[in-house]
């Protein structure tokens, strides 16, 4: 695929961060929460078509309980964020409101995924909107990798 652009993240830890909470913007969503459990890292927006697309896709993985999903509100001008139903599947959301978190991780559209070990370190990216099947291919065999220790990127 010439459009694809490999992140320079994978393998190596996620960068730091810290952001104030959609729901409370006095706790601090940070790179230390991310750790000790294999997660997500979903960036999003209301403004951005795919995401709307991909949300019944969070809805079902949040559900199942695999792992938990951290949102990262990217360039949102905040209408619409605290009564939108897209914030849900998420353990916890941050605001990217000037989007200097979502540079740090090498995001250039919405949405992006990110696939992080318990140790933090960033194993795979995918860009578009989630897609059961990409759950399945992607992410699950990296998941269980990562999971037994086998280090599978």
């Amino acid at each position: 695929d010439p459009g694809y652009v490999p992140s320079p993240l994978i393998g190596k830890p996620a960068p730091e961060f810290s952001m104030p909470h959609l729901d409370d913007p006095q706790q601090r969503l940070q790179r230390s929460d991310l750790l000790g459990k294999v997660s997500l890292v979903n960036v999003w927006a209301t403004w951005c078509t795919g995401c709307r697309q991909e949300h019944e896709t969070l809805l079902t993985l949040a559900r199942e309980g695999g792992v938990p999903i951290f949102g990262i509100n990217w360039k949102d001008d905040g209408a619409g964020t605290g009564s939108e139903t897209l914030w849900i599947p998420y353990a916890a959301v941050g605001v990217d409101e000037e989007g200097g978190t979502a540079i740090d991780w090498g995001v250039y559209g919405a949405p992006e995924t990110f696939l992080i070990g318990a140790d933090g370190t960033v194993l795979y990216k995918h860009i578009a909107p989630m897609t059961l099947a990409v759950w399945r291919e992607e992410f699950m065999p990296r998941i269980a990798a990562a999971r037994s220790g086998s280090g599978l990127q």
